[in-house]
Formats: structure tokens, C-alpha cells, sequence
């Protein structure tokens, strides 16, 4: 299992906050929403984000529309993925 840092995300709409988050990535890697879920859901890999220099635990959250991915740090659930610049 791989401990693997997410850098960067894209979205559809970018600038909306309540639209989905469509891809995700990092050095030399790109995946989709669904791919990040499923290797997690497989416990295949665990993925990151460092933000502000906190790090912060990426899950699956079983919502009403479906699963998403959150980001837990500092003791409390955030949208850190949000924060983090568009992947070319």
C-alpha cells in the first residue's frame, strides 16, 4: 500500500465550491474521483493532502448522492482538496 500526496484536483465548474471534484493528482499521476475512491474503498493505497504544512487524511464519506472524498485534519472534517490548484 502506497501513502501517496494529492497536489492538485480538477473540478467542473472550478470557481463553483458545491460542484464535484472530477480528477485528482500529483507528481507525475493523475486519477479520477472514482479511481482515488475505489483504490481507498480497497484499501490499496491512502492518499493526503498537506496544506498549510497540516496534513490532512483523505476518506470516503457515504453521502445521499453517493461517496465523496473529504479530508480529516486538525482533529476535525475540512475541505482542504478545495484549497488546492488546478491540475494541468
Amino acid at each position: 500500500m502506497a501513502d501517496v500526496q494529492v497536489t492538485c484536483i480538477n473540478k467542473q465548474p472550478r470557481q463553483n465550491a458545491y460542484e464535484g471534484i472530477t480528477h485528482l493528482g500529483g507528481h507525475n499521476w493523475k486519477w479520477t474521483r472514482a479511481e482515488v475512491i475505489a483504490s481507498i474503498q480497497n484499501k490499496a493505497n491512502t492518499f493526503y493532502t498537506l496544506v498549510g504544512g497540516n496534513r490532512g487524511n483523505i476518506a470516503v464519506i457515504d453521502g445521499p448522492t453517493g461517496p465523496y472524498l473529504r479530508t480529516y485534519a486538525d482533529g476535525q472534517w475540512n475541505d482542504n482538496l478545495l484549497s488546492l490548484a488546478e491540475c494541468s
